[in-house]
């Protein structure tokens, strides 16, 4: 599994109450898959978010993936 994301997505308590963002910008991982799962394509997202990169939005899928993997470990 790439791990990469961890370069890239970082949790800060005081920022967006805890959620998991993106380089330390106020954009969340659940904004990004949200956008994703509205049927945005990752250039409209980076067009619409320029301080995002297609690597950004690679590093919330690998973090969602990986996320959902320890679920599935910890509920065996």
């Amino acid at each position: 599994m790439d791990q990469s994301y961890r370069d890239r997505i970082t949790i800060d308590p005081g920022k967006r109450s805890g959620h998991p963002c993106i380089r330390g910008l106020r954009i969340t991982v659940y904004d990004v898959l949200s956008y994703l799962a509205a049927g945005m394509t990752p250039d409209e997202i980076v067009a619409d978010f320029p301080l995002l990169t297609h690597a950004d939005i690679q590093a919330c899928l690998s973090y969602a993936a990986d996320r959902e993997r320890q679920l599935v470990l910890l509920a065996a």
